[in-house]
């Protein structure tokens, strides 16, 4: 046996045997480690028995003849590059546009709108901030919310707006009913 092998094997068997769930006794913890550490090099002690075994990685997956992979993605569905650009760069300016607006008629301290480096933030001073950014290779929108926390927004060719899958909720809907519950005043995004 290696020295490096022989130190390899001590590491695992002292962890092993650190190992709370082992054992509840220190001492008795202590007695089994010098045990093996004595007799380790005479006797082929392994801490994993199924390391010696090839067939632990080896046999075929046993997969029905009729099982089919994943899901193949309809790439017809996903909007060509540009198209995306277009589209969400107009959705974000005009976001931009609107809360701004928006902000001239709440008066709230920390109101703030900024957009730089394709990003989106509107600071609510204490109630939080909402942060939205385009996500090219996924072609989504992503917003994260104080109230809802983080979605990804994809486009819809058949409603023409941005989507959450899980819930369904409209990206424009969403925000337009978490900003009148947070600052008490209605919003037109549309």
């Amino acid at each position: 046996m290696t020295m490096a092998s022989r130190l390899t094997l001590l590491r695992r068997i002292s962890k092993l045997l650190l190992s709370p769930s082992l054992s509840p006794s220190p001492p008795l913890r202590s007695s089994r480690l010098l045990f093996l550490l004595r007799n380790a090099s005479r006797i082929n002690v392994s801490p994993w028995p199924f390391a010696s075994s090839r067939s632990f990685c080896s046999d075929p997956l046993n997969l029905p003849q009729d099982s089919q992979g994943p899901a193949p993605i309809d790439y017809r569905s996903v909007l060509p590059e540009d198209e995306f650009h277009r589209i969400a760069n107009s959705t974000i300016h005009d976001l931009q546009e609107k809360l701004e607006e928006y902000g001239d008629i709440v008066d709230m301290d920390g109101f703030d709108v900024d957009y730089g480096n394709e990003v989106l933030t509107l600071k609510l001073g204490a109630l939080g901030t909402y942060v939205m950014n385009k996500q090219t290779p996924n072609r989504q929108i992503w917003l994260s919310s104080p109230i809802s926390g983080p979605s990804r927004f994809d486009w819809d060719h058949d409603t023409q707006a941005w989507v959450y899958r899980r819930t369904k909720a409209n990206l424009f809907k969403l925000l337009e009913s978490e900003l009148e519950q947070l600052c008490g005043e209605p919003v037109n995004l549309s």
